[in-house]
């Protein structure tokens, strides 16, 4: 038991930012949302937590703040494309800024990386389990030619808020839990 312990100990950032992107997730599940009251107080959280982190081991307050506010960055610009032609909500965006809050811009960005490559595949396996496929890849093919022949994201995002009433979606959030718990596990950052 006591290792279990020194284990949560040694890892508990990577442990937090998990048991907030497995909440995030749920709840995006439920209500198609990830609320503001879960999100603005992690990133918040985060940018604290560093600032403190870098100044207790002496490298300075403002260089935690630093990576800090730059993995909020990193979190924010690896969904902002998608958000702004309305694929996917702003609780999403604001979820992944959380978790870069906490463990900065690699991280984030490898957590992403995976979070998109289990997106895909849930989204893949929503379209067979419907059993229209031939509607999807239709679909698929017209929102992809609308964002190369419109480019103009404020047009494409009216255009998907019309669309989204009959659109199957896939909550961002289970994927971006799915992926960062997932991308924490595989490289040994909860162990």
């Amino acid at each position: 038991m006591s290792d279990i312990l020194q284990t949560v100990n040694d890892h508990w950032v990577f442990w937090a930012v998990s048991v907030f992107a497995i909440v995030a997730a749920y709840i995006d599940g439920k209500e198609l949302r990830v609320p503001n009251k879960l999100t603005f107080p992690m990133i918040i959280a985060g940018w604290i937590y560093s600032t403190i982190a870098y100044g207790v081991q002496g490298d300075g307050w403002y260089y935690g703040l630093m990576w800090s506010l730059a993995g909020t960055a990193v979190g924010i610009l690896t969904l902002l494309p998608a958000y702004s032609i309305g694929g996917m909500g702003a609780g999403d965006v604001k979820m992944m800024a959380a978790i870069g809050a906490w463990v900065h811009c690699s991280i984030t960005w490898n957590a992403f990386m995976v979070s998109a490559i289990v997106g895909a595949v849930l989204a893949i396996g929503m379209v067979i389990w419907s059993g229209d496929v031939r509607k999807h890849i239709d679909q698929f093919f017209y929102i992809a030619t609308e964002i190369f022949m419109i480019r103009n994201p404020e047009k494409l995002s009216e255009i998907a808020a019309e669309r989204k009433p009959r659109m199957k979606l896939l909550p961002y959030g289970i994927p971006l839990a799915i992926g960062t718990v997932g991308y924490f596990a595989w490289t040994g950052l909860l162990i």
